[in-house]
């Protein structure tokens, strides 16, 4: 196998360097002299001068303290140690190659990768035909995605683990860019045969006796809840906590409370959910992602499409 021939640029990235290279240049240099047993021809090869190749053995020689090579009149031979150098060296070179193939593919802009977070009251229809519109023109950019409470997503994308997320509330902090991109009206959801059930709008205050089924702390739609009725003029009594928006409706269908909660993309039986006239129940959705990193090609062409959406995703 020769090294200074290998190539793990992505197909739309002719300019891009060999990683191997950029990695571990001298045994990258080592293995081609090694496999050509000519200094001329392997600097030849990896297009650098000789002098310099023959330079960087000796620096490899006298940093190890053994002879690696045995200059045989014009050519050269591998010593004892040049052998085991090599032996060792060439998987480690396959697991590089591999390594930063895999690397550079996620960076392509043709069949790149994003790692996208976004609201669990999201998942069913919005992210889906989002994702459906893009890759009618991307078709081979993949995606790894993530559902969770925003402050989780958040904590994800700054140790790097995501790229783009959607979040609500909208973060406020220093390290972060984020563009809002809609507000989504919140309800009160009630049982289907509950006392307020037959109205069509509802002020909260009118709610601040019942029994509420809300989101785990740290979810921000259970921030906005906990807000609206602090606006309401009262904390409210909550009976059951959950992670997913379907399932509160459930236990608001089984009649152990009611909940603040965005339109279901479906309709749920067994509930009814009013208008709230006051307090203004709203959340606003926007798309977070980490100020001032380097971002993949994919990884822009994703955020571009999402923000010319913006206003369109929540209807």
């Amino acid at each position: 196998m020769a090294y200074e021939s290998r190539s793990v640029r992505p197909p739309d990235d002719p300019a891009g360097e060999n990683p191997v290279e950029i990695l571990a240049p001298r045994l990258v240099q080592f293995a081609a002299v090694a496999k050509a047993e000519h200094i001329t021809r392997a600097a030849e090869q990896l297009g650098v001068p000789q002098p310099t190749l023959s330079r960087t053995m000796a620096r490899l020689e006298a940093e190890l303290g053994v002879p690696l090579l045995v200059r045989t009149g014009r050519g050269v031979r591998l010593t004892r140690q040049g052998r085991m150098l090599l032996a060792a060296v060439e998987p480690v070179l396959d697991q590089l190659e591999q390594a930063g193939a895999a690397i550079q593919g996620e960076a392509s802009a043709t069949r790149g990768k994003v790692a996208f977070g976004f609201l669990h009251t999201m998942g069913a229809e919005a992210v889906p035909g989002l994702l459906r519109a893009f890759r009618a023109d991307h078709p081979g950019i993949r995606f790894a995605l993530v559902q969770d409470s925003a402050a989780v997503m958040l904590d994800r994308m700054r140790a790097g683990e995501l790229d783009l997320c959607l979040t609500s509330p909208l973060p406020d902090a220093p390290d972060l860019a984020v563009r809002a991109l809609g507000e989504q009206r919140l309800y009160l959801v009630v049982p289907a045969d509950h006392r307020l059930a037959g109205r069509r709008r509802v002020r909260l205050a009118e709610a601040a006796e019942e029994t509420f089924v809300c989101m785990e702390p740290g979810y921000g739609l259970r921030r906005i809840a906990d807000a609206l009725c602090a606006e309401a003029g009262f904390v409210p009594r909550v009976a059951f906590e959950g992670e997913e928006a379907e399932t509160l409706r459930g236990l608001v269908a089984a009649g152990l409370g009611v909940a603040l909660l965005p339109a279901p993309e479906a309709a749920r039986p067994g509930t009814v959910q009013l208008a709230v006239s006051a307090p203004r129940a709203y959340r606003t959705i926007g798309l977070a992602w980490l100020a001032g990193r380097p971002e993949t090609a994919p990884v822009r062409l994703f955020r571009e499409f999402v923000l010319g959406r913006t206003g369109q995703l929540l209807h």
